[in-house]
């Protein structure tokens, strides 16, 4: 019988329906054991991860019957895909998945920063009254800009145009004539900065987008806009984006991933109640129903792989 280990949190059902074909070890606290994750993948044919797993090189070459990882979500930073790709190990991300999720928090942030609800929030929870000191500001006839035009950043378009926004985007893979089916225009990356009053990051983490979001990004941007980051956190760098907010620069960022997570003290120490931030904790397209999506998926997959194609012997 084949043997999937899974080292992350699954819904039980799509475990159970996994169990029922092959012979399953379901351990959630696996990806804090090097060594006993070491073992057990010695001798799997399938591993299903999310992102605390590290499957390095060194962890890989130990797995001599591992030819399917499934990742319970889109990001893949965390897998060594070049040592898959030459050893005949098939990476399935779960991709679109959790895309409803993420493109709602995107809308969600933009909606709260836009109308300074944090700094309200605090304001009135605190005996204050800022009913006329604060700005509030619509999303309709604002300009979203979107760093890369996806599933995600599709789903966030449509989104944001319901409420009368414009929409234009910067993705160097996407063809002019599909981004306008859905009514977006494609811009350079610096008429992008110029243009947008949102900004709102989906794009992977790449040596090319690292760092990409910097002191020079933020002196190309309008006036004040607002930040968003779902997508992979060192694509922004935090101490820019602080320096920038606290210049006026910017006025509002949300931040769901971060250049090292959990989130360290060197960073949230300079973020105090009377920002217009939001700060979650790499959950926005963690919800219940994109877990049972994201489940399902990544176990049909891992049955089909497994079955069809079949878990051999590399």
């Amino acid at each position: 019988m084949k043997k999937v280990l899974i080292t992350e949190f699954m819904e039980q059902d799509s475990v159970d329906k996994m169990s029922e074909n092959f012979d399953v070890t379901y351990d959630t606290s696996l990806h804090e054991n090097q060594a006993k994750l070491s073992s057990l993948i010695s001798n799997t044919d399938a591993v299903i991860v999310r992102n605390k797993t590290q499957l390095t090189e060194d962890l890989l070459s130990k797995a001599e019957q591992l030819t399917f990882v499934g990742r319970l979500g889109v990001g893949l930073d965390n897998i060594d895909t070049d040592y898959c790709s030459n050893n005949g190990i098939f990476v399935q991300p779960a991709t679109g998945m959790n895309a409803d999720s993420v493109a709602e928090y995107v809308i969600t942030c933009s909606l709260s920063l836009l109308k300074n609800i944090p700094i309200a929030h605090h304001g009135t929870s605190s005996g204050q009254w800022p009913r006329t000191s604060i700005e509030s500001r619509e999303l309709g006839r604002k300009t979203l800009g979107l760093l890369g035009f996806g599933v995600i950043g599709k789903k966030v378009s449509r989104l944001a145009q319901v409420f009368g926004a414009k929409v234009i985007a910067y993705d160097p893979f996407v063809k002019e004539s599909e981004a306008s089916k859905h009514n977006v225009s494609l811009v350079k990356q610096e008429d992008l900065f110029d243009l947008s009053d949102v900004i709102s990051i989906h794009l992977p983490l790449t040596d090319q987008t690292r760092n990409l979001i910097n002191a020079r990004s933020f002196n190309l941007m309008k006036q004040n806009p607002i930040i968003i980051n779902s997508s992979r956190g060192s694509i922004v760098n935090e101490k820019d984006l602080l320096q920038a907010y606290s210049e006026k620069i910017i006025s509002g960022f949300a931040l769901d991933v971060y250049s090292s997570e959990p989130v360290e003290e060197d960073f949230y120490k300079h973020i105090s109640n009377s920002m217009n931030c939001i700060l979650t904790p790499h959950n926005s397209g963690v919800t219940t129903e994109s877990n049972v999506r994201v489940s399902q998926f990544i176990a049909e997959k891992t049955i089909n792989f497994c079955w069809k194609a079949g878990c051999r012997i590399r």
